[in-house]
């Protein structure tokens, strides 16, 4: 009986390939394999903020809004696609957890985006697209969910390569719909650099970037060739010299800065 459902549910994906419903079809589909409590597709152009592909909810949540406009700069997927990693290391299903910083959840970002929904695991699909662009899809589970499961998993890997093509053929046919006119100036690099200009140190710019994005301290003196003690003494003279005494308020001094940065290119 799930055999012949599943097959329906691709019989129908494939009808609507050249359709702008064929997100939702897509959903549809992936349920027959696997289990989820959020389905999120997006597309990443370089140079732009991320564009809205597919969501279950018919209007993004406030919290959406906020990642689609601001919040997707410290997104570890996001980070690992600007960081120019090879399409082998990125491209295919993964879980975040295996891509994201050691301490990243304890993040203001996690716990805005993750745990605030009881989301306890994300599985991601991503296909390149033409020009250095990305489709990812993204499978969130709550806690009542748990997990995904080895066998789900196992099924969302056969089916990964068909699923990966027919995206890639949906989007020949129904770019110039989602794309956006312009490109927005706010990349992960200006936004992270003009942070705390003229208040921190190139270095402690360097290092807020990496708390911020949720590497530990001995993840950055890895990442920086330093030993742990000198992080931790530039992570207290960033809190002195921001007022900050807490990673969320310098999470929220970001939000502002990116915010700044919005007014400005529109002006």
């Amino acid at each position: 009986m799930a055999d012949i459902i599943a097959t329906k549910a691709l019989a129908s994906l494939v009808d609507h390939i050249r359709l702008t419903s064929f997100p939702k079809e897509l959903a549809d589909y992936l349920a027959t394999l696997a289990h989820f409590d959020t389905c999120l597709m997006l597309v990443f152009v370089p140079g732009a903020k991320p564009t809205l592909v597919y969501t279950e909810t018919s209007e993004p949540s406030p919290a959406l809004e906020t990642y689609l406009h601001h919040s997707y700069l410290l997104d570890p997927l996001y980070s690992a696609l600007q960081n120019n990693a090879s399409s082998s290391q990125i491209t295919g299903l993964s879980r975040l957890s295996s891509i994201a910083p050691d301490s990243f959840t304890q993040t203001e970002y996690f716990h805005n985006c993750y745990q605030e929904f009881d989301l306890v695991d994300e599985i991601n699909l991503v296909i390149e697209l033409a020009e250095s662009s990305y489709f990812t899809l993204s499978l969130g589970r709550k806690s009542s969910l748990g997990s995904i499961t080895r066998a789900e998993m196992n099924r969302l890997q056969e089916h990964c390569a068909m699923i990966s093509a027919l995206i890639r053929q949906f989007w020949l046919s129904n770019a110039d719909e989602y794309l956006p006119n312009g490109k927005s100036r706010s990349t992960l690099t200006q936004a992270l650099r003009t942070f705390g200009q003229g208040v921190l140190t190139r270095r402690e710019q360097e290092i807020t970037a990496l708390i911020l994005q949720g590497h530990s301290s001995q993840s950055i003196a890895d990442l920086l060739n330093i030993c742990v003690g000198t992080v931790k003494v530039h992570r207290k003279n960033i809190h002195g010299r921001l007022n900050t005494s807490q990673q969320s308020e310098i999470f929220t001094l970001f939000l502002n800065h990116l915010s700044e940065m919005d007014m400005r290119i529109v002006a």
